[in-house]
């Protein structure tokens, strides 16, 4: 299977993927379809296990079926307690970078080499209430960073501004790292909270409820969330 990691991505681009968690699942395949053409970057899917989060959503079956009608990247966020079980089937489905918590119940950096086995680049992600410096000792055999701006499990909740201060504090680690680390954020981000977010130094946008139910549609929605791209560190 060919692999588009996020690696491929200019990490100080601002770039847009569209969380499929807002979208309507009854259309998926049009729904993706949809934001590809109004110029998402790449595609992403939230995995949950019920345990981890609260919630439940989709299995590799899914991501398998709707790798067959986009070639975009799909970064796979698992909010699992035991994610390193679930990479192999993940890869295999389709994705192409694959994030996991650093407060789950697996060892680190055994996920990592997992995860880098099947050719997918290595994200990792951290709850509101875990500090930056839980996250900053792997920064250096990841690609992707990804900074939860609402309490992960539920799409449509409000934007968090008092993780900007952690977001800087890891982008300020990737600068002196001098790594070229995707730094992303998801939860709230609309067209008026993307500027403090890419002012706080994140590049990779996940947005849901902003650009699949956007009232002026998802072009114009990803078109002002682009806009910020003076404002990145």
């Amino acid at each position: 299977m060919t692999r588009n990691p996020v690696t491929n991505l200019d990490s100080r681009k601002i770039l847009i993927a569209p969380s499929i968690l807002a979208a309507n699942f009854a259309e998926l395949g049009n729904e993706i379809a949809r934001v590809e053409k109004a110029g998402a970057d790449l595609i992403h899917v939230d995995i949950m296990d019920g345990h981890f989060v609260p919630n439940l959503t989709i299995g590799p079956p899914v991501v398998q079926a709707l790798r067959n009608i986009t070639k975009l990247p799909f970064d796979v966020h698992l909010m699992l307690t035991n994610p390193k079980s679930f990479v192999k089937p993940f890869a295999d489905a389709g994705a192409d970078s694959i994030t996991f918590h650093v407060e789950c119940s697996d060892n680190i950096e055994d996920t990592i080499r997992e995860i880098r086995s099947f050719g997918c680049s290595a994200g990792l992600s951290l709850k509101p209430k875990t500090p930056a410096d839980k996250l900053i000792p792997y920064l250096d055999k990841i690609d992707l960073v990804l900074v939860m701006t609402v309490e992960p499990g539920f799409g449509g909740q409000s934007f968090m501004s008092d993780m900007m201060p952690k977001t800087r504090a890891i982008r300020d680690a990737i600068i002196k790292l001098d790594r070229k680390i995707h730094l992303e954020v998801d939860g709230g981000i609309d067209g008026k909270s993307i500027f403090v977010v890419a002012e706080a130094g994140a590049n990779m946008i996940v947005a849901g409820t902003s650009v699949f139910r956007a009232p002026e549609g998802a072009a114009e929605a990803i078109r002002k969330l682009k806009s910020a791209q003076d404002k990145l560190r």
